[in-house]
């Protein structure tokens, strides 16, 4: 089984291997917190017409500009314009989660022999688990920020101390996230911690796309293919059974390419499940080393993206609990399936199932993780 710690160790050194320099980036004022701390926007641009901006808060990607086939460019990730609305209305809108993305079920899990309750802040199919972090993960916290190049071209350096009992969890873990934009039209996001005591770690990006443009409607249409033969079955409570189950002949097959939306209705037991595509697929020849996980193409701009990961997972959501809270940045509110998410990860619920690669982290070892999500043009 892939090991997120050793596997990744000696394929990604990334502040081993990478020189990180000094730099200073476009800054702006986000508003500030009740304690009086600010909050900022950090601005990341290439040279062929990629854009992103990263807030301190949350670690939140706030917005990503791409050029779609006639060079013309759109904000592609759903948001808000105000920080007010990052705290009370953000169904974890760009931000990093953890300490563990996805859920544990019943928010517990015993470690060395000892059990861990955690908050139960989710409850899909009236059964309640811990979701992204708990009461207050790491989306909803302020990161300390330091502007810096990888490459030679702009990056964001985020650090993040998660104390011994934060949310339940033990073992103080010291986080940092490496936001940089890529000569090959990429955003790529490097992750790595280490702890003094045993404990789960599992991070990710929750950033919810639609490659028309926030606000232009629905995904429904967007073209998706994902390298993945295999699910991480759910029960209704949305939690592995532990089987991985083939995708072949089934509506989760994206194997070839297929319309989001041209099968998320299927009398199928894993969709309704979870009102529609809310998954996480098991990314084909995972070995701790970056490759392609899934591609996502929309039709009318030709706007294509491809996540690469050294992930052995990818959560597929649809948008399917979007409610049309809160306007977005384009002044228009966030309806159902209006943006998708593909989450890079490890399984959820690893922590309780000892068939899926251990999501554990111990004194002495690095976790480390790099994802990239990029914009090929035609």
């Amino acid at each position: 089984m892939l090991n997120p710690i050793l596997a990744l160790r000696a394929c990604f050194g990334l502040f081993s291997t990478v020189s990180l320099s000094a730099a200073s980036l476009p800054v702006q004022s986000f508003g500030i917190l009740a304690d009086g701390r600010p909050v900022h926007l950090y601005t990341l641009e290439n040279k062929t017409g990629l854009k992103a901006v990263i807030s301190d808060w949350g670690g939140t990607l706030v917005s990503l500009h791409v050029p779609d086939a006639r060079g013309r460019s759109a904000d592609v990730v759903l948001g808000f314009n105000t920080l007010e609305d990052y705290q009370t209305k953000s169904p974890y809108f760009g931000c990093i989660v953890g300490r563990v993305g996805n859920r544990i079920a019943h928010g517990k899990f015993t470690l060395d022999g000892k059990t861990y309750t955690l908050a139960t802040n989710d409850e899909p199919g009236g059964i309640p688990c811990h979701l992204h972090g708990g009461l207050r993960g790491f989306d909803k916290v302020r990161w300390t920020a330091e502007p810096t190049t990888r490459d030679g071209l702009p990056a964001l350096l985020l650090r993040y101390t998660s104390v011994d009992g934060e949310e339940g969890y033990p073992g103080n873990l010291k986080v940092e996230v490496l936001y940089a934009v890529t000569a090959e039209n990429g955003l790529r996001i490097d992750y790595m911690a280490t702890t003094d005591q045993a404990t789960p770690v599992n991070l990710t990006n929750h950033s919810y796309f639609n490659l028309r443009g926030e606000g232009e409607g629905s995904i429904l249409d967007h073209e998706l293919t994902l390298y993945a033969s295999r699910i991480t079955a759910v029960d209704r409570g949305l939690i592995p059974t532990g089987e991985l189950t083939p995708v072949a002949g089934t509506a989760l097959d994206f194997r070839q390419t297929h319309r989001i939306g041209e099968r998320i209705d299927a009398a199928d037991e894993q969709l309704k499940f979870g009102g529609g595509y809310d998954h996480n697929f098991v990314v084909d020849h995972a070995n701790g080393e970056l490759r392609v996980a899934a591609k996502v193409r929309e039709p009318v701009t030709g706007r294509i993206m491809e996540v690469l990961t050294t992930e052995p997972g990818i959560q597929f959501y649809s948008g399917n609990f979007l409610t049309g809270n809160g306007v977005g940045k384009s002044g228009r509110p966030h309806d159902y399936r209006t943006g998708f998410a593909l989450e890079t990860q490890h399984f959820p619920d690893s922590v309780n199932q000892s068939g899926f690669p251990s999501t554990i982290l111990r004194p002495g070892e690095t976790y480390r993780s790099t994802t990239v999500y990029r914009f090929p043009g035609k």
